[in-house]
């Protein structure tokens, strides 16, 4: 977290005061400029988390929680992936954007042309992809374009996993990964076997027909644990936790950064909630 810089100039603002004003806007979904006064001036909230967006603060912050996490045991490597969708609100959508233009998930630091709003039959809308363990806590955030599709995030997101160690090289290569009908995809498969990750993705019934009627050039039918599969329920579960947060339900955020940090502070009160590393 930013702390005093020394320098002489206004009384550096209480980081608590700060990041609790944050919380607050974000779990009850008010303007801005409508923060209760105890947080302090809602200029200074803004810019802290605006500042804390651009610089990967929270990114950091989350990292260091999963590294304790992993250090305590506390992290399942048996991983869940899926995707939800927020609508945007008209008040976010009033920004230039170019139409077509790359995500964000390369370069998480960068805010993309198009903002990360993409436009479908229900409007413009963002999707929140995400890599969450065995209980449902988040480890790794991607955001890009309502219409964008779930299989062609899911590289991006093992790519992006990393858990740090004490010692060595930090943790990128999960037990095994489960993932609904969507993730199912030759190419998927082929780079979990590759790395020795056991695939729980289910194959669905058009892919099914082609590799039937293709005989024995079609391979061997899909396999995978399903009574493990049952547990990809956490990551379903993770996103309505999410979606307590009114202003993450709905994106009220002109900027694809600073709605993604949001997403990525409601995971570090997650993990310390379940680590029990709150007040």
């Amino acid at each position: 977290m930013p702390g005093p810089t020394g320098k002489r100039g206004r009384p550096f603002a209480d980081a608590r005061s700060m990041v609790e004003g944050i919380v607050y806007r974000y779990r009850t979904g008010i303007a801005w400029r409508d923060l209760p006064e105890v947080f302090g001036p809602w200029q200074t909230v803004w810019k802290w988390h605006r500042r804390m967006a651009g610089d990967g603060t929270w990114d950091r912050v989350l990292a260091a929680v999963t590294a304790s996490a992993d250090q305590a045991g506390a992290v399942d490597r048996s991983l869940s992936v899926d995707s939800t969708i927020a609508r945007a609100h008209q008040h976010a959508t009033n920004i230039a954007r170019t139409t077509g233009g790359p995500s964000n998930h390369t370069d998480s630091g960068l805010e993309p042309p198009d903002h990360g709003f993409g436009r479908s039959r229900g409007g413009l809308s963002t999707k929140v992809h995400q890599l969450v363990d065995g209980h449902g806590l988040p480890l790794v955030t991607l955001i890009t374009p309502g219409q964008a599709g779930d299989s062609p995030m899911l590289l991006p997101l093992l790519a992006a996993l990393e858990v740090a160690r004490p010692v060595g090289r930090p943790r990128t290569r999960p037990d095994r990964l489960r993932g609904d009908k969507a993730y199912s995809s030759n190419a998927i498969r082929q780079h979990l076997r590759d790395r020795g990750i056991e695939s729980v993705i289910p194959e669905p019934r058009d892919q099914q027909g082609h590799r039937k009627r293709r005989g024995s050039r079609g391979g061997r039918p899909v396999t995978y644990d399903r009574i493990d599969y049952r547990n990809r329920n956490v990551v379903e579960r993770g996103f309505c936790r999410l979606k307590q947060w009114r202003a993450l339900a709905t994106r009220y955020d002109d900027l694809a950064i600073v709605y993604r940090s949001a997403v990525v502070l409601n995971a570090v009160i997650a993990w310390t909630h379940h680590s029990g590393d709150t007040l």
